[in-house]
């Protein structure tokens, strides 16, 4: 076996996540109280009491989802003496699931890395809340589509419109997202469906992630991460803006800013693994939704999602 963790990004978080593994494991307690300090409020308490709208808001949902997949970690390792330094090969995260990742790999503290997506998750906020109502802009779900497809539709709605129009994931076989201006998303996606894409997803995003919209997001970013204490991860992480190994701290400082505005290439991500060798891939925390990607990009991985303390047990057993 040759493993890799990968960690989810925003969308997979729900009201009640980590409530089962906090009171079954007082290392997942240990977790959600060590974010709850880090980010000097009670984070935990949305995590799993809600309301919705609070935990889907972005700066909790992302330390929020971290605090979710860290604790996960933490009970394997107390319980299991799961080592992430000996038995994985690669790790990787979706968006800010890539924090995750380097907090899983020893490159972040738990609270650095919380620290770090609460400043993530407000300054995009922020440079999602124009003045016009459609400053901002969203994010558009091309299922059936591929990136071939994706890209010539944007490329021309971009040119169509004069506003910005870009892909922001390249996900997998039939599902790519796309983000920018609303105007310009509705020219795309009337050509991709044209082009053969089988339905639009408008994503519940509060704007145009993954785009040069979120410039003064990732302008903020350079501080926060310049001035963030960074150590190189065993393992490497699998980066989304190259789609390939990092364990060079700068370099790693320069790929999280750019990740703001840049494309998440996660099906590259997943190719780049398995051709490295890597034939198991865990998913680490909230939800399926990278376990059912990463199986529509390979069909003969094995994989598996690990959320409750069920699932723990088995994936320790399978190891």
């Amino acid at each position: 076996m040759k493993l890799a963790l990968v960690f989810p990004g925003q969308g997979s978080q729900r009201v009640g996540m980590g409530q089962a593994l906090a009171e079954a494991f007082a290392e997942a307690r240990d977790v959600f109280e060590e974010v709850d300090d880090a980010l000097d409020r009670r984070l935990s308490k949305i995590l799993f009491e809600g309301p919705d709208d609070a935990l889907t808001a972005t700066e909790n949902a992302q330390p929020g989802l971290l605090a979710m997949s860290m604790a996960v970690l933490r009970v394997m390792t107390v319980q299991g003496g799961f080592d992430v330094g000996a038995q994985v090969a690669f790790v990787a995260g979706h968006s800010l699931g890539e924090y995750a990742a380097l907090a899983a790999a020893g490159a972040f503290s738990l609270g650095e890395a919380a620290r770090l997506l609460d400043a993530r998750g407000t300054a995009m906020k922020n440079a999602g809340s124009g003045g016009a109502k459609d400053d901002g802009g969203g994010m558009l779900a091309l299922l059936g589509a591929n990136i071939k497809m994706a890209e010539e539709a944007v490329e021309n709605a971009a040119k169509t419109t004069g506003q910005i129009c870009v892909v922001a994931n390249d996900n997998g076989p039939g599902q790519v997202v796309i983000s920018g201006h609303d105007g310009a998303l509705e020219v795309a996606a009337g050509l991709a469906t044209e082009a053969g894409a089988k339905r639009v997803v408008r994503l519940g995003v509060s704007a145009g992630f993954h785009s040069p919209l979120m410039a003064p997001a990732a302008e903020v970013m350079h501080d926060v991460l310049a001035a963030a204490d960074l150590q190189s991860p065993n393992p490497p992480v699998v980066a989304n803006v190259s789609a390939g190994p990092v364990s060079d701290v700068e370099e790693i400082r320069d790929l999280l800013e750019r990740q703001i505005t840049g494309r998440v290439r996660w099906r590259e991500s997943v190719e780049a693994m398995i051709h490295s060798g890597v034939d198991t891939v865990a998913e680490i925390g909230a939800g399926k939704v990278l376990t059912g990607l990463n199986r529509r990009i390979h069909k003969d991985l094995v994989t598996a999602a690990v959320e409750t303390p069920e699932d723990v047990e088995a994936f320790l057993k399978s190891v």
